[in-house]
């Protein structure tokens, strides 16, 4: 069985900068126009080629609820939706330990995970699908400590991640052979070094950010592809949607 997880559970504090109060949207569901010009909406119809499909909400759980019931049942009827009853005290690790909790449940082949804040063009996102390893991704954006996740390889020759949660300055305090920007899309082939990947972030680490469960699966030693994507949005704002919605149009 194939899995796809994408985590919503995310206050959207930059999204709703400024925004009153009773404005205030979850980003994955926001829409200006058409109810189908949603972060979500797209990534559900890339994700459609599974067999499973879990949200991990939080932040206006019920708004997530509701918009998932909009949806035609060819993809409707293939969504679970997790509740993270952390999501405002816990970092996004969380997130991901509960939908890979519950995606073990199906025994799966294969598991994709990817944030529900961004934007991925089509052809880059079939070439994940498609690879019969795990993959790591990356883009070709700039990285900017205050807002890259960083994927360098090390001394040892081992992919490791960086990333500062309060978005400040970055060290990487080891040497290393290359250098990227994350594309925050992951999957993985190997359930049976995922599933105490998984248990040992619990156990030890579970504040942490969803980077620890993918270390942890990284140092158990896997077959890695690295995939680049070629257009990679990280919809951080409201004008950071404006411009995907644009990608949409033109790619009509």
């Amino acid at each position: 069985m194939k899995i796809a997880i994408i985590t919503n559970a995310g206050i959207s504090s930059r999204f709703n900068e400024g925004v009153p109060e009773s404005d205030k949207k979850l980003k994955a569901i926001f829409y200006e126009k058409d109810s189908k010009s949603t972060l979500l909406y797209h990534q559900l119809l890339k994700c459609s080629y599974a067999d499973k499909i879990i949200l991990v909400s939080g932040y206006k759980a019920d708004s997530l609820g509701e918009y998932v019931k909009t949806l035609e049942d060819e993809l409707k009827d293939k969504i679970t939706i997790v509740f993270n009853d952390h999501f405002s005290d816990l970092a996004s690790g969380y997130s991901l330990y509960l939908g890979l909790e519950e995606a073990f449940k199906y025994e799966p082949s294969e598991i994709l995970f990817v944030e529900g804040d961004l934007d991925i063009d089509d052809s880059s996102f079939a070439q994940v699908i498609a690879s019969s390893k795990s993959v790591l991704t990356y883009t070709y954006e700039p990285i900017y400590a205050n807002k890259a996740v960083v994927l360098y390889k090390d001394g040892d020759d081992k992919y490791r991640y960086a990333f500062n949660s309060s978005h400040g300055m970055l060290t990487i305090d080891s040497p290393f052979s290359c250098i990227l920007n994350s594309g925050q899309t992951w999957k993985f082939t190997e359930i049976d070094k995922l599933i105490p990947a998984n248990k040992k972030f619990f156990d030890e680490a579970k504040g942490d950010t969803n980077l620890k469960i993918i270390q942890n699966y990284l140092d158990f030693g896997v077959d890695i592809e690295l995939i680049p994507l070629k257009r990679w949005t990280n919809c951080n704002t409201r004008d950071d949607y404006r411009k995907i919605v644009s990608y949409w149009e033109n790619e009509e």
